[in-house]
């Protein structure tokens, strides 16, 4: 049921799409008074202005019924909720304890610009970053930039 709704809301949103295309704007009417060939149209100067604003309306009102009605139908018999009950995958890690925190130990950086790296635990599955050597903590300057003449 609901996908012969879809269907019908793609086509009257393709339709009503190339019926505001086709129509013309509010300064086209200009050029007619001065032989330009838009009032020899199929429908008249001014019944295709009618007929087309007419089918638009049309197709917009039911474009906007088709919306609330798909709306309320989905809201009545759209796929429930999940509450959080059911996590799938993750449901058996909510079953597992809390790691133990430690206090984390003192420990006074080789440079204060830099921050030191936080202490591996045992519970960790990453491991702990390398310490930093004297050599990679200076870092040498960038080259002066040349002149060109």
């Amino acid at each position: 049921m609901f996908v012969i709704f879809s269907v019908f809301y793609i086509l009257i949103a393709a339709a009503m799409t190339v019926l505001i295309l086709l129509q013309n704007g509010e300064g086209a009417s200009a050029g007619s008074g001065f032989g330009g060939g838009a009032s020899a149209t199929v429908f008249g100067a001014r019944g295709s202005a009618n007929f087309l604003t007419r089918a638009t309306g049309v197709l917009a009102a039911l474009f906007f019924a088709l919306s609330l009605g798909m709306g309320v139908y989905l809201h009545s018999h759209g796929s429930q909720q999940n509450t959080g009950a059911d996590l799938g995958v993750m449901a058996g890690m909510s079953k597992q304890p809390a790691p133990a925190k430690q206090a984390p130990a003192a420990a006074t950086p080789v440079n204060p610009e830099v921050p030191a790296a936080a202490p591996a635990t045992t519970n960790t599955a990453v491991p702990a970053a390398p310490a930093a050597s004297k050599q990679q903590a200076e870092v040498p300057a960038a080259p002066a930039p040349q002149k060109q003449h």
